[in-house]
């Protein structure tokens, strides 16, 4: 580290425009930084403000060991491995609580005498997203024009999605032996 880069980071630690200014210097590189990394803008965006907060409330913590990039970096990336464990703890809890509810769904229509036929159960496999549009459209009549509307997307995509998600569902019943 440089005395110049050294006095200026110095000067941050008891100075908010000095600080302001320190960042600001560092943002671009650590935004270009995180954009790799993540592949996505919202995200690195968000961690990007994510570390400068960390960076304002942890100033007194940088020693100048590194450099001050370096810091905003090994800050960043911690962030990012962080969120990457939520999503990947909160994808598991969601999928708990996706197969509770089926155990639900199945046990309910058993005690009223129902059959849980394969195709709700490979259906239930399928993405929200594409699950949402086919049950719409083939089991509540919607129109694509309406069911666009609410899921705020083209209706070309609903189409797609529809189109793509029955071929799936034919698939997985095809391969389970229950052709419909």
């Amino acid at each position: 580290m440089t005395e110049a880069e050294e006095r200026i980071w110095q000067q941050a630690r008891t100075d908010n425009k000095a600080l302001a200014a320190l960042l600001q210097q560092h943002y671009p590189f650590l935004y270009k930084y995180m954009l790799k990394i993540t592949m996505n803008r919202n995200l690195a965006e968000d961690l990007v403000q994510d570390t400068m907060l960390r960076a304002i409330e942890n100033i007194s913590a940088y020693e100048g060991r590194s450099k001050f990039s370096t810091w905003l970096i090994a800050i960043g990336t911690r962030l990012y491995i962080d969120a990457m464990r939520r999503r990947v703890r909160e994808r598991k809890h969601q999928e708990a609580e996706r197969l509770q509810a089926l155990r639900s769904m199945k046990f309910m229509s058993a005690a009223e005498g129902g059959s849980w036929p394969e195709a709700m159960e490979a259906l239930a496999e399928l993405d929200y997203d594409i699950r949402v549009p086919i049950m719409l459209k083939h089991y509540y009549g919607y129109t694509v024009d309406e069911i666009a509307e609410w899921m705020n997307i083209p209706a070309g995509t609903v189409k797609s999605r529809i189109h793509n998600g029955l071929k799936k569902l034919r698939k997985e019943l095809i391969a389970s032996g229950s052709e419909t």
